[in-house]
């Protein structure tokens, strides 16, 4: 081979190889910047429906929420306080999942704030899966809350584009479908025991408050969509 001919393989082997290069670190800009996408997307809704159910777990831990309603209340608005705790928790659980699937827990890159959300989301699931004391009132082992979630997403969707059940679709389903109602069963017996007894569930609510108001600290750390005055953390 004459110098000329080995010259031209190699600037055509360089070139190659750069092409490969350029190619490689142009697939990884579009896989970030869809993370991105995602977790911002994802991001806010996993937000509301944290912020949903530490609200709804603030309220009951004040003691006074569940037995106006479910227990002194109307039958009307008994169902509707127990349906709808059962939701909140279903629906946060629902996006857990989501988030899961399409921004990979496993591939989100060096971000420092996406490992720190992804460590929050592993202590509440935690939180969940524990059973203090023997008692297991609102207790969801990890494969249940990953199977809640599943059920929660609505089958319409497709990566980037998914979304919760809403609540109306959410009730429909309870009472037209027995496999799908079936995964809610002991939640919402759950939540009648506490509406007579919190005092067994106190230690997990309290956790699962507190935890909640973390998440929402790290996936809106400049208080945009909730103030500082919405993210009280239940005190005994």
């Amino acid at each position: 081979m004459d110098t000329l001919t080995w010259i031209s393989a190699a600037v055509a082997l360089a070139s190659a190889a750069t092409t490969v290069l350029l190619g490689y670190w142009q697939q990884r800009r579009i896989a970030a910047v869809e993370r991105h996408n995602y977790m911002d997307r994802y991001g806010a809704s996993l937000a509301w429906a944290a912020f949903d159910l530490q609200s709804r777990l603030f309220n009951i831990l004040g003691g006074k929420y569940l037995p106006r309603f479910l227990v002194q209340g109307t039958p009307e608005e008994a169902e509707l306080v127990r349906r709808s705790t059962v939701f909140v928790i279903a629906e946060y659980l629902g996006w857990v999942e989501i988030l899961r699937r399409d921004v990979q827990f496993l591939d989100l890159g060096s971000s420092g704030s996406n490992r720190r959300v992804m460590t929050q989301l592993s202590e509440i699931a935690e939180t969940f899966n524990r059973s203090p004391d023997r008692h297991d009132e609102l207790r969801l082992f990890r494969i249940q809350q990953r199977a809640i979630g599943s059920v929660m997403i609505h089958p319409d969707g497709e990566p980037g584009r998914r979304r919760c059940l809403d609540y109306a679709e959410f009730c429909e389903r309870l009472d037209t479908d027995s496999r799908f109602a079936a995964w809610f069963t002991e939640l919402l017996a759950d939540v009648d025991a506490i509406g007579t007894d919190m005092s067994p569930a106190q230690q997990r609510l309290r956790s699962l408050q507190r935890q909640l108001v973390k998440l929402i600290n790290l996936l809106d750390p400049d208080a945009v969509r909730f103030p500082q005055f919405h993210r009280q953390v239940h005190t005994p």
